[in-house]
């Protein structure tokens, strides 16, 4: 280890397009939307995640909600980097730090991203001063989270439903034997709703409501 690896934290991303996580220290220390709202006059970023999220359906017409990710890629560049910015330094222990300290980074990807979509990946975690920036895909990331033994000669299917995109994919011997990554996932489950309720029940109801009503309904396991 070197004297500047005293310097450096590590983190992991899960930048989600309806959630993003932190991961430090083994632990998650930020769990909140990807959403941003922006002033429509000056281009300035007012609120970022839960605050953000508050503002849904609810802002006049001077701020604009936005996702930065659309379909688990980065759609606005700026917004993501102020986003991932912002989010890092809500990290409670870089917060204490007085000076921000270099960042190493693990960033998950779909399995299904492209050359572009990765390089604007990696452009944007240079604008937030990552010394180091690793790529890894969902699908492998999410067999290691539950603990699979991914290096075994077994085949294990993954399936991740994610806001934006849904990962399939086989694993084995330490690598992704064949994969499908399908841009229909959460958020279409949430228009759906939407879409059920005005045609069969006359109401229109927002964004917020649809996914309060997706996981009180539709969760395959009960909330312990």
């Amino acid at each position: 280890m070197g004297f500047f690896d005293f310097m450096t934290e590590d983190i992991a991303i899960d930048l989600g397009t309806a959630n993003t996580l932190i991961i430090h220290n083994g632990k998650v220390v930020i769990d909140a939307p990807s959403i941003v709202a922006r002033n429509r006059i000056t281009g300035k970023i007012i609120a970022i995640g839960q605050e953000a999220n508050l503002m849904q359906g609810k802002t006049h017409e001077n701020i604009k909600t936005i996702r930065p990710l659309k379909d688990g890629v980065i759609a606005d560049f700026q917004a993501s980097e102020e986003m991932i910015k912002e989010f890092v330094k809500q990290i409670p222990s870089i917060k204490k730090k007085l000076f921000p300290p270099a960042l190493r980074m693990v960033i998950c990807i779909p399995s299904g991203i492209t050359e572009v979509e990765k390089r604007a990946v990696f452009d944007s975690a240079d604008h937030v001063d990552s010394k180091e920036t690793y790529l890894i895909h969902e699908p492998m990331a999410a067999a290691l989270g539950i603990g699979l033994d991914v290096e075994e000669p077994q085949g294990n299917m993954i399936i991740d439903i994610g806001g934006g995109t849904t990962e399939i994919a086989v694993i084995a011997l330490s690598g992704i034997v064949c994969d499908q990554s399908i841009r229909i996932a959460g958020d279409e489950f949430t228009s759906d709703i939407i879409s059920y309720m005005k045609r069969q029940h006359n109401i229109l109801i927002g964004e917020r409501t649809a996914e309060q009503i997706k996981i009180n309904v539709g969760s395959a396991l009960s909330e312990l």
